[in-house]
């Protein structure tokens, strides 16, 4: 039982302190694919202490959920684990932790589900309004769409039949190479499957909207990717491009205005790539890197503990 309480203890101090750190790191601007990594490896850390702590508080209070654990143990380990002291206690956190965990399956589900509805909708209304031409067959890979629309609007949309959508007022906007970069924008997005973190990030988020970890999560993700498909396109056109296509986009909206509207982060964008600040060394993006994986491994020799002392 000592070692469920202190696995649920882990990950209650990893939920509560990691945010903060993270939020004072200098270097998650710089390096957005790393803060990403980064914040998913503390989030799997939280998770996998919580696993723990459930499986040992079943197991100290059932003896069939103690049996398929432990069946390849020796006795010396089961006894190093103390199953038999938790009492009542472990029945009650065991089912309370799994209940969180269904309860996440299902938030995640019904995300997915709400995705795909939302999905649907639009490729139901961009079809009315783009049309296949009399004998063109639908494509199965990237297709670009060009919708008729004085809004400037560029965004993509995911799914089997993956579509990268423009308006014609973002034709009319864009200058020079910046529909380019705005176009490498958008498949940052789609390689690096972003689409997946949102859904994750938000269904964490609206399973425990108590928990600051995953509402923390869920807006530095939103914030991330899209600093991250920022990078693959002023890579391939430079800062300056990308920049100024974000202004063409967004001018009309009131994002650069005195009172921008919340949670757009546009004048934050444009100003961190104008800012044009030097990345990381390899070097060190290797060590955040490996540190970073090394986090959801805590909790589980955390778990071994016992064991390892019991067999030595």
């Amino acid at each position: 039982m000592l070692v469920s309480l202190a696995l649920l203890a882990l990950g209650v101090l990893t939920a509560a302190v990691a945010p903060r750190l993270l939020s004072r790191a200098d270097w998650a601007e710089r390096e957005p694919v790393v803060a990403l990594w980064v914040w998913q490896c503390v989030v799997a850390a939280v998770l996998v202490s919580f696993a723990l702590s459930m499986t040992f508080s079943a197991s100290a209070a059932w003896q069939a959920v103690r049996g398929q654990v432990f069946a390849p143990a020796p006795h010396a380990v089961i006894e190093a684990y103390e199953l038999g002291a938790g009492g009542p206690w472990s029945a009650a956190l065991a089912v309370l932790l799994a209940a969180a965990g269904l309860w996440s399956g299902a938030m995640l589900g019904r995300e997915i589900g709400l995705a795909r509805a939302r999905r649907r909708q639009r490729r139901c209304e961009l079809l009315v309004r783009a049309p296949l031409l009399p004998g063109e067959e639908a494509a199965g890979g990237e297709r670009l769409v060009i919708l008729e629309g004085e809004r400037a609007d560029a965004w993509w949309l995911p799914g089997g039949a993956p579509r990268l959508v423009i308006t014609t007022g973002a034709l009319r906007r864009l200058k020079g190479r910046q529909l380019d970069a705005v176009l490498a924008h958008e498949q940052g997005h789609a390689r690096a499957r972003h689409d997946w973190l949102l859904h994750c990030s938000g269904a964490l988020a609206e399973g425990f909207p108590g928990v600051p970890v995953f509402a923390a999560f869920r807006g530095e993700m939103h914030r991330l990717v899209e600093l991250a498909a920022d990078d693959v396109a002023s890579r391939r056109f430079g800062r300056l491009t990308i920049a100024l296509a974000l202004v063409e986009l967004n001018e009309d909206r009131g994002a650069f205005g005195r009172a921008p509207g919340p949670g757009t982060g546009l004048p934050q964008r444009v100003d961190r790539l104008l800012a044009a600040a030097p990345r990381l060394t390899a070097a060190r993006r290797l060590r955040l890197t490996a540190a970073a994986a090394l986090v959801p491994v805590v909790p589980v020799l955390v778990a071994f503990v016992p064991a390892l002392r019991a067999l030595n």
